[in-house]
């Protein structure tokens, strides 16, 4: 019998086995009680989180038949009828699931929809699941747009993509929108640990940590990890073993680079990143680490009551964060996180981070009385050589004196009118 995969084996069947979307599942289950069912549904979110395992179970409880075949819409499909048997092994007719990477065209999803014009054959309702909606061309978008307005009564879409701005507005205001979050490390830690525990492997704490993180919120990919584990381990998993599968970075070799910048010693720090790049370990999942443990070291020093006691690294972490102050871990933390986009741009990565950690040291505040007297002299000669003369003052130009205004009117000297001359008068003759 060929090997079935653990996350196609372990894909939950109802909406009680869903993980880590507990928002959606509470929804769809009251609405399915309730008998308020809309007639599209938009699952969006991003790999492995869960969109076509939802549409099937909710295909499921709205054509269960019941274990006695007198069921109805439920919230809690059967699992066990023609119904819920055929959609679980993906040969149900009246549930159709269309790729649209593949089939974006107005000609195909015309060919489907009028197909709609027919009642279900053998279920209750017709299910028309549409992955990857985006990908449809806008011809497609505007020739469904109708029939996903308005379907007849037996005829429920549900559209699912991880690019929900690329679908037009038009078609989401027709559409209840669900978003699939992506999985909390611990979520998928404790997921991994039932499975394996079912298929009866062992394997150590610490390997499963290193495969929830790097799952990054995505349980398909988290059981994917987990299967090339296993093959890896022949059958066990070990963290070393997990930690070269994935070209992890040991954490022994972060919490040294951090004690040497702590202390300041430059020649220890380029030193460890040479050792490091003689056993070939990647320098982005270094500084990736590191931008980790400083995070964790960040709560340590701020809200201790909120780190994970749970951790089996706790008492190291406790002791990182005692040899810095917070404000100096925030500055680390920010220099990690930016030194590692600039690593593509540097001749090689190693030399990259080899730079980012020395800039670390060189924005290192000074400490003590040793540091305050060391740049003491620098600065009373950048004081002395920057020192300008004072400029002298401007000569004072003495300013004419302003005309007095002219008197108004009503005070000016009346003029008196010139008097006429007198002819003199003539003489008798």
């Amino acid at each position: 019998m060929s090997y079935l995969v653990l996350a196609r084996k372990y894909r939950p069947r109802t909406f009680e086995q869903m993980v880590g979307q507990e928002h959606v599942v509470q929804a769809l289950s009251n609405a399915l009680t309730q008998q308020r069912l809309h007639h599209a549904y938009l699952f969006t979110g991003t790999r492995g989180v869960g969109k076509t395992t939802v549409s099937r179970i909710l295909a499921k409880s709205l054509n269960c038949q019941g274990a006695d075949g007198q069921g109805g819409i439920t919230a809690t499909p059967c699992g066990v009828c023609q119904a819920c048997r055929d959609i679980d092994a993906g040969r149900f007719v009246d549930y159709v699931e269309l790729d649209a990477a593949s089939n974006r065209g107005v000609e195909e999803i015309s060919l489907l929809l009028d197909q709609a014009a027919y009642k279900p054959v053998v279920g209750r309702f017709k299910v028309y699941m549409i992955d990857e909606v985006h990908m449809l061309s806008n011809f497609a978008f505007n020739a469904m747009l109708k029939t996903l307005e308005e379907p007849p009564e037996y005829l429920k879409f549900v559209l699912a993509t991880t690019d929900p701005q690329k679908v037009p507005v038009t078609v989401l205001s027709r559409c209840l929108q669900f978003n699939l979050r992506p999985m909390a490390p611990e979520t998928v830690l404790e997921h991994l640990q039932r499975v394996l525990a079912a298929e009866q492997i062992e394997a150590e704490p610490g390997a499963l940590r290193l495969l929830a993180r790097a799952a990054r919120g995505s349980m398909r990919d988290a059981l994917s990890l987990t299967d090339q584990a296993i093959a890896f381990g022949s059958g066990v998993l070990y963290e070393e073993g997990v930690r070269r599968m994935l070209g992890a970075v040991d954490r022994s070799h972060v919490y040294r680079l951090i004690e040497h910048l702590a202390a300041g010693d430059g020649a220890a720090v380029v030193a460890l990143v040479q050792e490091m790049r003689a056993q070939g370990l990647s320098a982005p999942g270094a500084l990736e680490e590191m931008s980790s443990v400083l995070q964790q070291m960040a709560v340590f020093q701020v809200v201790p009551e909120a780190a994970d006691e749970n951790d089996p690294d706790v008492q190291v972490l406790q002791r990182l964060a005692g040899l810095l102050p917070p404000d100096e871990t925030q500055l680390l933390y920010s220099i990690a996180l930016h030194g590692r986009n600039e690593l593509g741009l540097a001749p090689d990565e190693y030399s990259g981070m080899t730079m980012v950690l020395l800039r670390m040291l060189a924005f290192k505040p000074a400490q003590g009385g040793a540091g305050k007297a060391a740049a003491a002299p620098l600065q009373r000669t950048v004081t002395a050589s920057t020192r300008v003369a004072p400029r002298a003052a401007p000569p004072t130009v003495a300013r004419p004196a302003a005309a007095a205004p002219p008197a108004p009117a009503s005070a000016r000297p009346a003029l008196r009118p010139a008097a006429t001359p007198v002819a003199a008068p003539r003489a008798a003759a």
